[in-house]
């Protein structure tokens, strides 16, 4: 709560699209990790095969496994910039926003094999990332603006 009469400058949509981008992202990931074990194991997809080399398949899982860990901080420094008002979080979760768009568009449009299902996946997790960005940015600005010394 904001003592006396300063006015509360965290973002609710903001902090909404933070919760609901944690949801779809786990949701992305597990999706992933059953499309890679499709690709990789179940070598023919409606009559074609798919040889997945396996040096690709070591990168796209250990990609992936850097895209859970970058996403993990972005959505924990954004919160909670958000919430406490703190522009150097929110920076810091905006400057991590970068490298986690990049490996979005790497499994949408870059990796080896990519589905019909991963390229709508990751087409509406950068919609996420837009949308954060936008307010992220907006809520920053705020919270620079407010400060008084």
């Amino acid at each position: 709560m904001a003592p006396g009469n300063q006015t509360i400058l965290s973002s609710t949509p903001l902090q909404v699209l933070f919760y609901l981008n944690c949801w779809y992202f786990a949701a992305f990931f597990v999706a992933e990790i059953l499309m890679f074990i499709y690709k990789a194991f179940f070598k023919s997809c409606a009559g074609v095969l798919l040889p997945y080399p396996s040096d690709n398949l070591v990168l796209d899982l250990v990609l992936l496994l850097l895209f859970l860990g970058l996403e993990n901080l972005r959505i924990f420094y954004g919160q909670k910039g958000n919430l406490c008002e703190r522009s150097l979080s929110s920076g810091v979760s905006l400057f991590i926003l970068l490298p986690c768009a990049a490996l979005a568009v790497y499994y949408l449009l870059l990796q080896t094999f990519v589905l019909r299902l991963e390229f709508l996946l990751s087409a509406v997790l950068l919609c996420f990332y837009a949308l954060e960005f936008l307010l992220g940015l907006f809520s920053m600005s705020a919270f620079s603006r407010s400060k008084v010394y």
